[in-house]
């Protein structure tokens, strides 16, 4: 299971295949926004792909960090769209909705090891991990006996 730091940069690795949605637990963002919303969804769009040419010659980025910068303006439902699976599904989480004001982290993910009885009780974060099992042993990663 994964704990994004991140949202620009783990929407992106979503997006690019890097990281399967179903293997994140959560993704704690530095955003406030809801992406079923058409004008903060722009804003978002705008500040992390850089808008126009004319405004990345310039060098304006809305305040954001031009995560998705090159993405071309068709790839912008697939952002959307994983943004939205994010919102809907619990698992992106907005400390600034609550008054928070997190920092940057250079980390993008992190790996999170559930204990059993939240394995026993919830049946999505139980998949999620059955999946990552497989995929880690695929990979030839040495799991830790008492994780399995």
């Amino acid at each position: 299971m994964k704990i994004g730091l991140s949202y620009s940069r783990c929407v992106r690795d979503i997006v690019d295949g890097k990281v399967d949605i179903d293997d994140v637990l959560v993704i704690i963002a530095r955003t406030d926004f809801d992406p079923n919303n058409n004008e903060q969804w722009q804003g978002i769009w705008q500040g992390y792909a850089g808008g126009s040419d004319a405004n990345m010659m310039r060098g304006f980025f809305g305040g954001a960090n031009p995560e998705w910068y090159g993405y071309k303006d068709e790839d912008e439902d697939k952002f959307r769209s994983v943004s939205i699976e994010l919102w809907e599904t619990g698992k992106l989480h907005q400390p600034r909705k609550f008054g928070a004001y997190p920092s940057r982290r250079p980390e993008i993910w992190l790996e999170a090891v559930l204990p059993s009885s939240e394995l026993a009780n919830n049946p999505a974060a139980k998949k999620a991990w059955d999946k990552f099992q497989t995929v880690a042993g695929l990979t030839n990663v040495d799991l830790d006996e008492k994780y399995k």
